[in-house]
């Protein structure tokens, strides 16, 4: 009997220590699994309740605690000379490789013409510019001397990035478009030239999130590379292809601004999904569609099994052609993409005209891109910065 009852005790201590263990994991799912509000003004609060500071959040990664742990280091970047240093290139390179705490590079207001990148081995690295003046970040380079993922002006490929109020250009000679003019000697993609195209922003890191930057170029503007990705509060302005690449993101309450040129037709995405078994993708949600672009197209089908879902955006004007995406001339790719939208507005939103292989997800078809869960937030994700400097 004892014997039994040793046994009987071991198994209710199992069993006890398996519900903590369950509870706790539906603890850390719950943030995961709430789902973004259909109402646009309760975002916010959403994003607010759901994302907490490290102290207050479970199931962070370790690594992301140790860093976070403590004050995190601050070093200025101020064009006077009145910071730390005067380019963001000399800050980077003083935070040394197999850095385990965050480092804030805060950035002064001004125009930065660099060519950054922020290798693999700098992870918990953040720039900040400065909210009372955006600093922009800018460079001239091009696929035919870079290479088109190489050409970015900020190349982040290190995780557990943080971009914050930043102005990230890439620039064409005599490109002007919604009053941001950039002059220089790279001039304007004209669907002729070879290696014309030029990205602003490369995010090949995993886990990094970009809060209020502004993201300017033509075709290729944003190489959403491979990785979870958060984009919030932001604006993204291009015209061919200009949001493209392998990432896993959620666009939140982000600007899509298609620029209109004669030459080629507007796409927003090229998502590189190739295989069933990539999980990747892209979540558009509280979204807006601006520009002066017509008939553009959500998607076209750069590869052959891309993934992008539009929810609750707003597709206003004209600016979306009725068929709403491309196959990319390939009509076997026909059966292979996952080209999708929910609850979309706006007179570009009409659902009538749409391609075939275009879905109008149900409630349930919906819900997995509509969590953070489809970024595995809950592991990584945390309110944006706000240091003192």
């Amino acid at each position: 009997m004892g014997g039994r009852a040793r046994q009987t005790g071991a198994a209710v201590l199992l069993l006890l220590l398996l519900t903590i263990i369950i509870s706790s994991a539906c603890v850390v799912m719950a943030d995961d699994a709430a789902p973004i509000p259909a109402l646009k003004a309760q975002l916010s609060g959403w994003f607010s309740a759901n994302v907490k500071p490290v102290a207050e959040s479970k199931g962070l990664d370790p690594a992301l605690v140790t860093a976070e742990a403590g004050p995190a280091q601050i070093i200025k970047v101020k064009k006077d000379g009145s910071g730390d240093f005067k380019t963001i290139t000399e800050a980077i390179k003083s935070d040394p490789s197999g850095n385990t705490k965050r480092v804030i590079i805060y950035i002064g207001g001004g125009e930065y013409n660099e060519k950054v990148t922020i290798e693999r081995t700098k992870p918990f690295v953040t720039l900040y510019g400065s909210p009372k003046d955006i600093p922009t970040l800018t460079y001239a380079g091009d696929a035919a001397k870079y290479g088109t993922v190489d050409s970015a002006t900020l190349i982040v490929e290190s995780d557990y990035f943080v971009g914050a109020n930043l102005i990230i250009k890439a620039r064409y000679k005599n490109y002007i478009a919604n009053n941001n003019i950039a002059q220089n000697s790279s001039p304007k993609p004209d669907g002729k030239r070879k290696g014309a195209q030029a990205v602003a922003l490369r995010a090949s890191g995993d886990k990094a999130a970009f809060y209020n930057c502004r993201m300017l170029g033509f075709q290729d503007t944003l190489c959403d590379d491979r990785g979870f990705h958060l984009f919030k509060d932001c604006y993204i302005e291009g015209t061919v292809d200009f949001i493209f690449g392998s990432g896993t993101s959620l666009y939140l309450n982000t600007e899509l601004h298609v620029i209109s040129d004669p030459n080629i037709q507007s796409v927003i995405t090229a998502q590189a999904r190739e295989s069933s078994s990539e999980n990747t993708g892209y979540s558009f949600v509280h979204c807006a569609v601006t520009g002066n672009a017509k008939n553009a197209v959500l998607g076209r089908a750069w590869m052959s099994r891309p993934r992008v879902v539009f929810a609750y955006t707003n597709m206003g004007g004209s600016v979306i052609s009725p068929q709403g995406w491309s196959d990319n001339n390939k009509p076997e790719r026909d059966s292979t993409v996952y080209y999708a939208e929910y609850k979309n507005i706006g007179g570009g939103a009409d659902a009538g005209g749409r391609v075939h292989y275009a879905k109008e997800l149900t409630d349930a078809e919906a819900k997995p891109f509509l969590v953070l869960g489809y970024i595995q937030g809950s592991k990584w994700l945390l309110p944006p910065p706000s240091p003192q400097a």
